[in-house]
C-alpha cells in the first residue's frame, strides 16, 4: 500500500509499505478520507519524531475483522480515534480521560496518511464510531477535531448569554465559532491576521471580526456595553495572541488555551490583575474522549456545525506535500482533506 512518510514540512515522501496484518480483537480500515490537522504542520512538534506516518483525522470502511470482534462487518463505514483512554486509572476515574497514560500510547498502525490502518484492540473497544448514511467520509474527518473543540468548550463552560472571543480563525477557531453559536453564545467575535480567514469567520456567523493588530479590547468594549469577553479561546501559538487574550477577558471570565504552544514560550503575566482584580480562570484542553467523539458526530449529523463548507481543498494522497504547503502558508485555505484513492 502507499503511505506518506513525514520527514519535515518540506519533505513528505510517498512510499510503499505492506498492508498491516491484524490480530485478535483488531480491525483493518481502508481509509477513504483523511484531514490534515493544524498540529500535523507544527514542525517543532513533529520533526523530532520523524520519519513517521502522521494523520489522525480518518474515516473509512472496515475490510478486515480480527478474531473475537463482535458487532462489525466488512463494509461498515466508520471513523476512529487514534488515542483512547483506559477508563480504569486514577485520571480516568476523575474524568480526566485525556490525561490518561494509556491514551498517549495508543495509535493507528500506521498513521492515517496511508491507504489502510490497523486498529489495535483497545481502539476497537473504545474508539470506533459508525457513520450514519447521510454523513460523507469527508465530513467524518471532522469528528476528531470537533470532539477536541467540544471538550474545550465544556471545560470552559461556554453557554447562552456569553460573549466569546476567538483568537485565531483557522480550522479550530472556525469550529469553536460554530459550536459557540450553536450553544447560544450571545456574541461570538473572531480575531486573525488574515483577511481571508476573517471573511470566512464572518460567513460562518461571527458577530464581529477584528484584525489582530487592532486594539481588540477597546473594540470589544464598544461592541459589548463596556464589557470584555466572558470566554476567550486562543487557537494560535503566537505569543502576542496569548498576551492579547489576557487583556481581553472580563471579570469572572475564562481564558481557554486551545492551541499547542512551543516549549520555549514563556509569558509574563500580571497575576494581581488576572486573578485578584478580574477573578479570571486560565485553563487548557488537550485531545478528546470517546464520549466527546460520539457527541461530535451527533453535532455534525444534526447539522449544528457545518463542516462541509470548511473544506477548502480536496487532494489525493500523492499531493500531500502540496497540502502541507497550503496549510503552512495559510494560502486562502481552511481545511485540506486527502483521498488516499487518488
Amino acid at each position: 500500500m502507499r503511505v506518506a512518510t513525514y520527514y519535515n514540512n518540506q519533505d513528505i515522501r510517498i512510499e510503499e509499505r505492506p498492508i498491516p496484518s491484524i490480530g485478535a480483537g483488531e480491525l483493518l480500515i481502508k481509509i477513504r478520507s483523511t484531514g490534515i490537522c493544524g498540529s500535523d504542520i507544527m514542525e517543532w512538534y513533529r520533526v523530532g519524531k520523524a520519519p513517521r506516518i502522521l494523520g489522525h483525522e480518518i474515516a473509512g470502511e472496515i475490510v478486515g475483522i480480527g478474531d473475537g470482534v463482535k458487532g462489525y462487518k466488512e463494509g461498515d463505514r466508520v471513523a476512529a480515534s487514534h488515542h483512547v483512554p483506559c477508563y480504569q486509572c486514577h485520571y480516568c476515574q476523575l474524568g480526566h480521560h485525556t490525561l490518561c497514560d494509556t491514551l498517549r500510547t495508543t495509535n493507528f498502525d500506521p498513521g492515517g496518511f496511508s491507504e489502510y490502518v490497523r486498529l489495535p484492540a483497545i481502539n476497537v473497544r473504545h474508539g470506533v464510531y459508525r457513520l450514519p448514511k447521510e454523513l460523507t467520509f469527508e465530513e467524518a474527518t471532522f469528528i476528531e477535531p470537533l470532539a477536541c473543540v467540544l471538550r474545550g468548550q465544556n471545560k470552559a463552560g461556554v453557554r447562552p448569554g456569553q460573549t466569546v472571543l476567538i483568537i485565531g480563525s483557522g480550522i479550530a477557531g472556525t469550529l469553536h465559532l460554530q459550536l459557540a453559536k450553536s450553544r447560544g453564545a450571545e456574541k461570538v467575535v473572531a480575531v486573525d491576521l488574515s483577511d481571508f480567514r476573517l471573511e470566512t469567520a464572518r460567513n460562518f456567523g461571527a458577530d464581529a471580526v477584528y484584525k489582530a493588530t487592532e486594539d481588540v479590547a477597546t473594540r470589544l468594549r464598544e461592541l459589548n456595553d463596556g464589557r470584555l469577553a466572558d470566554v476567550v479561546i486562543v487557537c494560535t501559538e503566537a505569543k502576542p495572541a496569548i498576551l492579547q487574550a489576557l487583556g481581553c477577558v472580563e471579570r469572572g471570565g475564562t481564558v481557554l488555551f486551545f492551541a499547542l504552544v512551543s516549549p520555549d514560550v514563556v509569558i509574563p503575566m500580571p497575576m494581581n490583575e488576572i486573578f485578584w482584580q478580574k477573578g479570571a480562570t486560565l485553563m487548557s484542553s488537550y485531545a478528546a474522549s470517546p464520549e466527546d467523539h460520539h457527541n461530535s458526530l451527533k453535532l455534525i449529523q444534526d447539522r449544528k456545525v457545518n463542516v462541509q463548507k470548511m473544506i477548502s481543498h480536496h487532494l489525493g494522497l500523492s499531493e500531500i506535500g502540496t497540502g502541507f504547503q497550503i496549510m503552512t502558508k495559510a494560502q486562502n485555505s481552511l481545511k485540506v482533506v486527502l483521498d488516499p484513492a487518488r
